[in-house]
């Protein structure tokens, strides 16, 4: 996985999260542990936000906290929470005009479509819990 991608940057700040689960997180904090802007950070999160898995509070005592246990957050729920696809090719907005370009990315469109799935069957396996004090 790329190290500067959505994913990464979530697994890694919701794994320290899930340390703490109940003290707030500031964006600050979370992106000079990360090595990234608090805006990525806030970008980030808002989109975990926005699928229930954090919650945040404004103001001085304000941050992010999980909005459920770690033993009930599953690694493709953040994944799905991102809609950043890995494997899969985005869709293609054009008609190919060669026979050979269509059916090979017919073909390799459907190989790494299996392979997002697996993937995300995968992560479905794997909970927050599991990172806990590792």
């Amino acid at each position: 996985m790329k190290q500067n991608s959505r994913l990464w940057l979530a697994l890694h700040t919701l794994g320290h999260i899930a340390n703490e689960p109940d003290r707030m997180h500031t964006s600050a904090e979370i992106a000079d542990h990360a090595g990234t802007n608090p805006v990525v950070v806030r970008r980030v999160l808002g989109r975990l936000r926005e699928a229930g898995l954090l919650v945040s509070e404004k103001g001085h005592a304000g941050g992010w906290r999980l909005a459920s246990a770690p033993k009930d957050i599953t690694l493709a729920d953040i994944y799905s929470a991102l809609d950043e696809n890995i494997v899969a090719p985005p869709p293609a907005d054009y008609a190919r005009s060669c026979a050979v370009e269509s059916e090979l990315h017919k073909h390799v469109t459907s190989v790494l479509l299996e392979a997002e799935r697996s993937l995300v069957e995968r992560l479905r396996e794997t909970t927050l819990a599991q990172f806990q004090e590792v």
